[in-house]
């Protein structure tokens, strides 16, 4: 696989919106496709898909973006735009990680943790943070396991763990941070108090180069997970994956058969290329 792993976010009718929003925050960031269902921006280099999907789902903090801002300014001006009829989960503030931090949930729900460092720290601008809660607390370590042995180019930088100083659950994931196809990705295990927990919200697109890639990530992300349809599944652990052919766009923009492409695909759980091919 050639292409990173990136999230796309569920709204009901205010994705564009959303998009053009996220623009106006940070830096470095363009709307790089829009259609009445899609919208897509990049941010530093980073792909977000924001997609009109109906009031089905809405976006919780389980999954949230570690935003790494290189100046105070930057951190005060996407603090002040965020926390807009946004709600604030942790005061910005000096912690032992960074002397300015915290945790927002913007007006669309999205969840953005902000926090004054360097970009070498982490290594990208944005990072996806996975939190445990409920039945999945304390399964942390064995999800980055098991998404580490399944990704090529995959590692784990570091697991820091709650001890009996801390409020967690000793043993379990405080802080972790790893890579998947190069991307970095951080988790914690969030204890059980939380009314959360994985969904459809926040979903995370693999583009596949070929059917082969399909099958595979399909076949092992599926295993004690949940199929859905039109390349949507649920990992065991409750995450949402898309898994698509790279193409996919390609074809649903063709004017001549985009209509028969998305006609095929509506009827599939896992995607087959030679059909949309020849749709």
């Amino acid at each position: 696989m050639k292409n990173p792993i990136y999230p796309c976010l569920w709204f009901n009718t205010e994705a564009k919106e959303a998009a053009d929003f996220y623009c106006t925050v940070f830096e470095d960031s363009k709307i790089t496709a829009s259609n009445p269902i899609v919208s897509t921006f990049e941010a530093s280099g980073q792909k977000f898909m924001c997609l009109n999907g109906g009031p089905m789902f809405s976006i919780n903090p389980s999954i949230s973006f570690f935003a790494v801002c290189e100046t105070e300014a930057e951190v005060d001006n996407a603090w002040s735009k965020l926390t807009d009829n946004g709600k604030v989960l942790m005061p910005l503030d000096a912690y032992p990680w960074s002397q300015k931090y915290g945790w927002v949930q913007d007006k669309f729900g999205v969840n953005w943790q902000l926090s004054f460092g360097k970009f070498e720290e982490v290594g990208q601008k944005f990072t996806p943070t996975l939190m445990f809660t409920q039945e999945g607390n304390g399964k942390a370590t064995e999800a980055i396991n098991f998404y580490t042995s399944l990704f090529p180019n995959s590692d784990i930088k570091g697991i820091l763990r709650f001890d009996e100083n801390d409020h967690g659950v000793p043993g379990t994931v405080k802080h972790a941070q790893f890579t998947l196809n190069n991307n970095v990705f951080m988790a914690m295990d969030g204890g059980l108090g939380h009314d959360f927990s994985f969904n459809e919200g926040v979903s995370l697109v693999i583009e596949c180069e070929d059917q082969q890639e399909i099958d595979y990530f399909w076949n092992k992300l599926t295993e004690n997970g949940q199929e859905s349809m039109c390349g949507w599944l649920k990992d065991q652990y409750g995450v949402s994956w898309q898994v698509v052919p790279e193409i996919l766009g390609e074809l649903m923009n063709d004017p001549e058969k985009g209509q028969r492409v998305v006609q095929a695909f509506l009827k599939m759980k896992k995607f087959d290329i030679e059909t949309l091919v020849n749709a």
